[in-house]
């Protein structure tokens, strides 16, 4: 199962969601992941922050028949060789903290997207200029909504993507997707500590609904 560079563009354009989770046991991985789909998420950031985060994300791949319509990335990704070996078990797209063009080398050849993490108008150009079709804005509580409406006169036609402090509230999702935003990031705010302590998945679910409700609404 894999999606073409145009279906994960299109499916963020659509969504505008994209949970980002680790974990280093696979079954609880795929519980979250289970309650985000049932939830309406449709695109999904796997974060490489564990030890054994490729081992896990290569099990969750191995169930992917589970979540039909979940395009399903790999984040904090910082050169190429992680790149490639994490391409090869499936990931769907490539996301980075940092710029790095051979990172973006390696998503081009596989047909994958690379989104490298921007946080100053000459590396989103850079990134833009080595390829890029999606930029992570990083970090967005650092940057706020209105370095987005700044840059977006000077550079059109970029698809951005917010992540890092972005709040599930219909005044910090606005401010961002007014601005000018193509989706938002969001992690913790999701995935709080005592969802995850829990196991409350049907809370999980319910947030992860509420959240898209409202970015639907802000269309």
């Amino acid at each position: 199962m894999s999606f073409s560079k145009e279906q994960v563009l299109n499916i963020m354009r659509s969504t505008k969601l994209v949970p980002l989770f680790t974990h280093d046991d696979a079954s609880e991985a795929l519980d979250v992941i289970e309650a985000a789909y049932q939830g309406g998420v449709r695109v999904f950031e796997f974060t490489n922050r564990k030890k054994n985060s490729f081992e896990v994300f290569s099990q969750v791949q191995k169930q992917r028949n589970r979540f039909p319509e979940l395009t399903l990335g790999i984040g904090t990704i910082m050169d190429p060789e992680t790149t490639k070996k994490f391409i090869d078990v499936g990931a769907d797209f490539i996301i980075s903290p940092i710029l790095k063009p051979s990172m973006g080398e390696v998503c081009g050849a596989h047909g994958k997207h690379w989104i490298p993490g921007c946080a100053t108008l000459t590396e989103i150009v850079t990134a833009k200029e080595h390829g890029a079709e999606i930029i992570k804005i990083f970090p967005g509580s650092v940057l706020g909504p209105g370095f987005v409406s700044s840059i977006l006169p000077v550079v059109p036609d970029l698809n951005l993507m917010i992540t890092g402090g972005v709040e599930p509230t219909e005044q910090n999702l606005a401010a961002w997707f007014k601005a000018g935003a193509m989706c938002v990031g969001l992690g913790s705010q999701l995935f709080t500590k005592d969802i995850l302590a829990k196991k409350d998945w049907p809370a999980l679910k319910e947030k992860v609904s509420t959240a898209l409700s409202i970015i639907q609404q802000l269309k």
